[in-house]
């Protein structure tokens, strides 16, 4: 058994490593955002905050102006303008879900180029460069960060319906035991 809250597979590639962590942030996002009310994936909590629709439109549009033309042109491009995507969410679960889809693309489409001997390449973020390890380890942190936003929410929202997306409470023992147990079934026999 791998653990279910962060499902892990050895590598030495940063690359590898770092898709999958990604993909598990994205899955992770989709679970919780699945649990939300319809009702409630345009509230905020209060007027300095983002509901989960808002937090999903700036993930794409962080996710089309980043990922684009990646290694060719700067993360932040001219066209996008960053202060619309706290505006105007999407107004129907479908249409959220859509963003949702289309920004990750984006993201998945440009790491699907790449290869480890990519990494040490110059990219620019607002005319700052960062080596392409660099630049994929600041949209893990950024996209990481939103996708807990949308699991506080999410949950928020759900309340009383809310099923746990990792460990749950007083299972961690339990939990342990079985990860250790199937990582020992891996081992070679003597």
């Amino acid at each position: 058994m791998q653990n279910p809250a962060m499902p892990h597979e050895f590598t030495d590639s940063f690359l590898t490593d770092a898709i999958r962590v990604l993909r598990y942030y994205k899955h992770l996002g989709e679970r919780a955002i699945a649990q939300a009310p319809d009702e409630a994936l345009g509230i905020a909590l209060d007027e300095e905050s983002n509901s989960i629709a808002i937090i999903v439109k700036h993930l794409r549009g962080n996710m089309r102006s980043r990922w684009t033309d990646f290694l060719t042109a700067d993360g932040e491009k001219p066209d996008r303008n960053r202060d619309t995507e706290f505006e105007s969410p999407a107004a129907t679960r479908d249409q959220l879900i859509a963003q949702w889809e289309a920004g990750w693309k984006f993201l998945f489409d440009a790491l699907a180029a790449l290869t480890d001997a990519d990494l040490g390449r110059k990219v620019l973020i607002r005319n700052e460069p960062h080596s392409v390890m660099q630049a994929i380890n600041r949209q893990v942190a950024h996209y990481s960060y939103h996708v807990g936003q949308i699991v506080f929410l999410a949950k928020h929202f759900a309340a009383a319906h809310w099923t746990t997306l990792t460990v749950p409470r007083g299972k961690s023992a339990e939990a342990t035991a079985k990860i250790g147990a199937a990582q020992e079934s891996k081992q070679p026999t003597k």
